[in-house]
């Protein structure tokens, strides 16, 4: 592939997703040339901001095939709803782009399947990439959280605990993230998938061992709470997950609990609280820990560090491995709709 001091950028979907990507590109690095959306006022709105100052405003249309055709792409950030992100995405690379999704990539794992054999014959053939927008690992509390736990300083990891939930909004169950058909889920499939990635970017394979979903309060006919029990292959580490939208207070808890040690992320900035990393290690004689506390107030940067780790994957560099790969989105898939399957939910089925 030929490596690029300044990419030609795409945008399909127009949502609060799709503005802050565009938000996210780097006025240096980055010029945002195509902006599609159903709605053409979204698509005008998204296409005046992102990207270098240019004297022609980047192209809009309600066809996202026009954009995925076009010579002036070089990579496309699809921010569409669950539904839409395989064909898309896969269109996007045989056209000849490298691809950025967001999570979840799809609703059902036979989608994420046959996206990851599109990807990967591209990858061969032409050197395009797909990466899926997993942007919690790029939060300054798991950038350092994560040598923590590689390190084995502290021991192995026996466990994780972990919560993420939001309270929702005036009118959510009627939303599409509301509706199987396009969402393919609910709020496991919607948040919870972070909390899986993240166990198996921290701790490595897990499986499910049981699960419960439960719509408590709001009425759509998907989960508006999911708890799973996970297991490392072996036996040896659990995680024990909760993904909620009826947190009346949005929470972010995200705990890690080694021999010698245990870690807590807590909070991601704005109304989940001032992002946190908290380091609790055990003295010889335990009793109460040393304990030190790392804050990072101010803007979240995780899309903008994120972005920048997948332009320098599209330029050939090997040394980005924070990065989501379909796979991961493929094993995160693969363990919600087991817990659907075990909790007997009929609308998640193919």
């Amino acid at each position: 592939m030929t490596k690029l001091d300044q990419w030609r950028i795409g945008i399909i979907g127009a949502g609060l997703i799709g503005g802050k990507r565009a938000t996210a590109l780097e006025p240096a690095q980055d010029c945002l040339t195509w902006v599609a959306d159903l709605s053409l006022d979204r698509a005008t709105k998204v296409a005046a901001t992102g990207g270098e100052p240019r004297t022609k405003p980047a192209h809009t249309t309600t066809d996202w095939r026009k954009l995925a055709a076009s010579p002036d792409v070089d990579a496309v950030i699809v921010a569409t709803t669950n539904d839409q992100i395989p064909l898309i995405a896969a269109e996007c690379l045989k056209s000849g782009k490298h691809v950025l999704v967001e999570k979840p990539g799809g609703r059902h794992p036979a989608e994420l399947a046959e996206l990851q054999n599109v990807s990967d014959q591209v990858q061969r053939t032409t050197g395009h990439i797909l990466r899926v927008g997993f942007n919690h690992r790029f939060h300054p509390a798991f950038l350092g959280a994560k040598p923590l736990v590689d390190s084995g300083d502290y021991g192995p990891l026996m466990y994780i605990r972990a919560r993420y939930g939001h309270g929702g909004r005036v009118g959510y169950d009627r939303e599409w993230r509301a509706d199987p058909k396009i969402a393919g889920g609910g709020e496991l499939l919607d948040q919870g998938v972070h909390l899986i990635d993240l166990c198996r970017w921290l701790g490595g394979e897990f499986e499910l061992k049981t699960a419960h979903v439960g719509t408590y309060f709001w009425d759509m006919p998907v989960e508006d709470n999911g708890f799973l029990l996970l297991e490392s292959p072996d036996g040896k580490r659990h995680a024990h997950l909760h993904a909620s939208c009826t947190e009346w207070k949005n929470l972010f808890d995200f705990e890690i609990f080694l021999r010698y040690a245990k870690i807590q992320i807590w909070g991601l900035g704005r109304s989940y609280g001032t992002e946190e990393l908290r380091i609790f290690k055990m003295k010889p004689e335990m009793g109460p820990p040393d304990t030190e506390v790392r804050s990072f107030p101010g803007e979240d940067r995780s899309w903008h560090d994120e972005w920048e780790a997948f332009r320098q994957q599209c330029n050939g560099s090997s040394a980005v491995s924070t990065l989501g790969k379909i796979n991961d989105a493929c094993r995160a898939i693969e363990i919600v709709h087991a817990a659907y399957r075990t909790s007997g939910v009929a609308w998640a089925k193919p």
